[in-house]
């Protein structure tokens, strides 16, 4: 049996990843899944969020953000103006924790890195895209 892209039911798809893809994040990745495209950014950040301000953590913290781009589908959706949807925040929450357990918090410091993954093209599989192609400029220097 084929699947509709040509593959072989036990057949992966073709992945490859781009680093250093855009100009101005601190690190950069296009994480390519056959046809679905995921844009990673990391910014570091010289601060922790509020919450973690005035704790007695002396760690950094690493957070995540995912967005499908309008046109990532067959048709067009909606942007997420005020609130992201419930999908949306679960695959933010599940990249920062799945990232979290491969950074080292202690060698941030009193740092905060901030994951952007942007779904380009969706083809299926952008969770894991997304996680993926994050963990390279997060871990690349402060993984565990």
């Amino acid at each position: 049996m084929i699947r509709s892209d040509g593959r072989t039911l036990t057949e992966l798809r073709p992945i490859h990843f781009e680093t250093g893809f855009t100009k101005w994040a601190e690190g950069s990745v296009l994480a390519q899944f056959g046809s679905t495209h995921v844009l990673c950014n990391v910014t570091i950040e010289e601060s922790l969020p509020a919450w973690l301000r005035n704790s007695e953590e002396t760690h950094g913290w690493l957070t995540a953000e995912y967005a499908m781009l309008p046109r990532s589908t067959h048709s067009r959706t909606q942007r997420e103006q005020r609130w992201p949807k419930a999908r949306t925040q679960e695959i933010s929450r599940l990249i920062g924790r799945s990232l979290r357990m491969a950074v080292d918090l202690q060698a941030l410091g009193y740092r905060q890195l901030i994951v952007d993954c942007d779904v380009l093209q969706a083809d299926g599989d952008t969770r894991t895209a997304a996680i993926t192609g994050a963990g390279w400029p997060c871990t690349w220097r402060f993984s565990r």
